[in-house]
């Protein structure tokens, strides 16, 4: 997995911050001088020359541009001389600082950071059924890649924009970020989340889980969308997992449990953690996913051997039925119902085939004499 720690990186937004204050200094040097510039030239004129003429006196010495001495009479004034040389040695290098920084911010990324903004901004707010990751930490790095690899759509909330840069170099994938706290509504109806299929929370305490999960079910409880937000959570306590299914989480993944039955199989059944792994590792496209057969379907009813599924590339390996049982390594002659859900090991394009089959109807087997019967 990548290494994100193996290299600095400057982000846009320090970048911007640190122009901005070098400007913010320079404006106010240049101020400074052009303010005792010509309060000088006044002064020692007593009343002979405008505050305007002194002030274009002031602004041409600066600028070097050299008219010459424009105030009538400036030659008599040894005084006015003296300012203007001070003006050229100081006020000189106070502007040329003030422009160098102004040119800083708009080469060290401000106008760049500005157009990317809005440009991420447009993408997200087009998104719809997509995921919300909330987090980039150790966990939920995995779970961006995995919703790379699925080719899922996603946006992360993320406080740490350089962490967020850095997730993007190493996975070599333009990210769709919030910079922004999960846990405040904003970020989340920022990120989308009443046009979002689901959002995962794996902040790095159960209290901030707690917190998004929450807000998320609260901010979607008068949602238009015919399913409900599905929301995974992390726990890091496993006591948390009821508090939090009782907040509204669909489900929570405890990192310590699962840690400890991966420890186990590895002892007890290794050769079956390793075909696993090799089926994951060995092609990341290939997945074992579930398609749910939708209402209406024409395989409502049909046996498994009547569905052409396995034209799409896909192989069922278990059934959850409509009631939530399971049939496990199913016969051909298992009868598939509407709102029943196909556990299949297949590739991220053969998932696609799969799901649009089911969607057209296109995946019924025609039998001999079967569209003559179905004609009379």
């Amino acid at each position: 997995m990548p290494k994100f720690m193996r290299r600095e990186m400057k982000t846009a937004a320090e970048a911007r911050s640190r122009a901005m204050a070098r400007l913010l200094s320079a404006s106010v040097f240049l101020s400074v001088a052009v303010a005792v510039g010509t309060m000088a030239y006044y002064q020692i004129g007593q009343g002979r020359w405008t505050l305007f003429d002194c002030l274009y006196m002031t602004v041409i010495t600066l600028s070097t541009v050299g008219f010459g001495e424009t105030l009538d009479g400036m030659e008599s004034v040894p005084e006015a001389r003296m300012v203007t040389m001070i003006l050229i040695v100081v006020g000189s290098g106070t502007l040329l600082y003030f422009l160098s920084n102004f040119t800083a911010l708009i080469v060290e990324g401000d106008l760049q950071g500005i157009l990317r903004q809005r440009r991420m901004q447009r993408h997200i707010e087009a998104l719809d059924n997509h995921v919300i990751v909330c987090g980039a930490g150790n966990t939920g790095e995995h779970v961006i890649a995995e919703l790379i690899d699925a080719e899922i759509p996603f946006v992360v909330i993320e406080q740490d924009e350089e962490r967020m840069q850095m997730l993007s170099d190493d996975l070599g994938a333009e990210l769709l970020y919030i910079v922004g706290d999960a846990t405040d509504d904003h970020s989340l109806e920022d990120a989308g989340i009443d046009r979002a299929r689901g959002v995962i929370s794996c902040l790095h305490t159960d209290k901030d889980n707690l917190f998004v999960t929450v807000s998320a079910r609260a901010l979607t409880l008068e949602r238009q969308k015919a399913t409900p937000l599905r929301i995974v959570t992390k726990a890091v306590d496993s006591s948390a997992g009821r508090k939090m299914q009782r907040a509204g989480a669909s489900a929570i993944v405890s990192p310590n449990q699962i840690g400890g039955l991966r420890l186990v199989s590895e002892m007890i059944r290794p050769r079956a953690i390793e075909f696993l792994d090799r089926l994951l590792r060995a092609d990341r496209r290939l997945r074992i996913e579930d398609v749910t057969i939708p209402h209406g379907s024409n395989l409502d009813g049909r046996t498994l051997a009547d569905a052409a599924i396995r034209q799409t590339g896909a192989l069922v390996i278990a059934v959850r039925q409509a009631d939530g049982t399971y049939v496990y390594n199913p016969g051909g002659s298992l009868q598939l119902q509407a709102g029943a859900s196909l556990i299949v090991i297949a590739h991220t394009e053969d998932v696609k085939r799969l799901s649009d089959g089911l969607a057209k109807g296109t995946l019924l087997v025609e039998k001999p004499g079967e569209g003559t019967k179905s004609e009379s």
